[in-house]
């Protein structure tokens, strides 16, 4: 008999959250195979936007130079009437915010994820992609690990690989959720939207913002892309389909506010499509050795940008962890803490999306109520305003890995800021991809020495500097920041903080990355 190939993890996609988890684990040093139904990136664009939280991920992948040049900061979100008159707006920081990137940020998704797939051709001494195949069954054995069956229609084969964890990022139609008996939790929302991309090198000289048109009748979506690019979306009516609108002449009527001074000839219609968009939620993220990411996980309407966002935040919650097991720094509980932080806090975004769409599209004079009386004052709406003007997303929930007291204003469970650090880097690459302690008083000869043995960087932070001023207003004299720059735990009392910082600090997630 042959013998099956075993790899230690196996991605089943490779949209941006699988690249993302596959190059993470790699630069962690554990080998891992990426499998795609695509034998290339797909080439039609769908999410358009990231926040500072999600350029910060991007950074620690090493792109953060390759993503800002095809990437567009932009000024925010308008929410306007049926008139176009404005009802709120919430601007948002086009200079480098407290992540170290600016807070909202447009791109082209296929350009986006070829610099992805190109970052992880230079860890091709752990990571492999192979594409142009279909994932046909997903099953844990007597053994503990995972049978992956696959059809690669490049030498019409059937293959089989085993795997210590399966990452399923497989999308919305998850063979892998399937699989472990998942299914998705439907959060009451779905809605079919027409999608149109256009592009011209005509300059429509409108606000450097997303547009958010709140009108039962045809709610709407204007934002720029890029330097050329451009999108609409509109709310689809009953007995409307795409095909209705498939020419730059039938779109007319409903691009016309913001193309009104550019003539037809100077538009490049790119596509149209129709997407139906839903709320959902998976009610189990992972069964033994296999875990959901993604779409797999949680489908979110777009209305505040966060749809492939949360599956970025889902790799960069799991790789690290998933590394620590893998190496056996870490022990294998730690992965119950994935779905404890990450579904609450998917659940909150969804959540959000929801409030903004439903003040967009709601009918009768409820709907009207809610534009007039609750939309300009949206920003007054705890967890809401953080996100539209801050685009500071929730704090995690308590964990094994996020210590929380029963306080105000505690820090456990945030992202610590990303400031620039004395030597002129930022913070992240300062600390490293392992644990780390943020001190705003030094550490005993005892404490760097348990830090030292633990694996930990530690970063004593200068007066009045930002990340002393963040300790001071967390009543905290110091932090332990986990390698997804979560903190897990802050006080005052430096000797607790340092013997609760994790052994498992050293091993695979303070491996040098090879030369490339």
């Amino acid at each position: 008999m042959t013998a099956v190939p075993h790899v230690p993890v196996v991605v089943i996609g490779a949209g941006p959250t699988g690249v993302t988890a596959a190059t993470l684990l790699a630069r962690y040093g554990i080998d891992c195979l990426v499998l795609d139904r695509w034998a290339r990136v797909y080439p039609q664009p769908r999410a358009v936007h990231l926040d500072d939280e999600i350029f910060r991920i991007v950074a620690r992948l090493g792109i953060a130079d390759e993503f800002a040049a095809i990437s567009r900061p932009t000024m925010g979100l308008r929410l306007l009437d049926s008139s176009m008159h404005v009802l709120a707006e919430f601007r948002r920081d086009a200079a480098l915010g407290r992540n170290g990137f600016p807070q909202a940020n447009m791109f082209d998704q296929p350009e986006f994820e070829a610099v992805l797939r190109t970052n992880l051709a230079r860890h091709s001494h752990a990571a492999e992609l192979r594409g142009d195949v279909e994932v046909t069954d997903v099953a844990e054995d007597a053994r503990g690990r995972v049978r992956v069956t696959y059809a690669d229609r490049t030498d019409g084969g059937e293959h089989v690989v085993e795997a210590d964890y399966v990452l399923g990022c497989d999308g919305a139609n998850s063979i892998v959720r399937s699989r472990i008996g998942s299914r998705m939790e439907d959060l009451g929302f779905e809605q079919r939207w027409l999608v149109v991309d256009v592009a011209t090198t005509a300059e429509l000289a409108n606000w450097e913002g997303v547009d958010q048109v709140c009108d039962p009748e045809r709610a709407g979506t204007y934002m720029r892309i890029g330097a050329t690019r451009y999108r609409w979306e509109f709310q689809l009516q009953d007995g409307e389909t795409a095909a209705d609108f498939a020419t730059l002449d039938a779109l007319g009527p409903l691009i016309r506010p913001w193309v009104q001074h550019v003539s037809g000839a100077e538009l490049r219609l790119v596509r149209v499509a129709e997407y139906t968009f839903r709320a959902q939620l998976a009610d189990r993220w992972h069964r033994g050795r296999i875990f959901l990411l993604g779409d797999a996980a949680h489908l979110t309407p777009p209305f505040i940008g966060q749809g492939m966002g949360a599956g970025l935040r889902d790799a960069m919650n799991l790789a690290w962890k998933l590394a620590g097991v893998l190496s056996e720094t870490l022990p294998s509980d730690v992965l119950e803490t994935y779905e404890q932080e990450r579904k609450p806090h998917a659940r909150h975004m969804i959540r959000l999306a929801l409030a903004v769409g439903r003040a967009m599209t709601a009918g009768g004079e409820f709907g009207n109520i809610i534009r007039r009386m609750v939309v300009p004052r949206l920003h007054w709406l705890p967890g809401l305003s953080t996100n539209l003007v801050d685009s500071e997303t929730p704090a995690l929930q308590r964990s094994a890995l996020v210590r929380k007291p029963r306080r105000p204003r505690q820090l456990a469970g945030k992202l610590c800021p990303n400031p620039l650090v004395a030597d002129g880097t930022r913070l992240d690459a300062a600390l490293g991809d392992g644990f780390a302690v943020i001190t705003r008083t030094a550490p005993s000869a005892t404490e760097c020495a348990l830090a030292e043995k633990r694996g930990a960087v530690v970063h004593v932070a200068a007066p009045d500097s930002e990340l002393a001023t963040w300790l001071c207003r967390g009543r905290a004299d110091a932090a332990i920041i986990r390698p997804d720059r979560t903190v897990m735990r802050a006080g005052r009392d430096l000797a607790v903080l340092f013997d609760s910082l994790p052994s498992s600090c050293s091993g695979a997630i303070r491996k040098a990355i090879p030369p490339q």
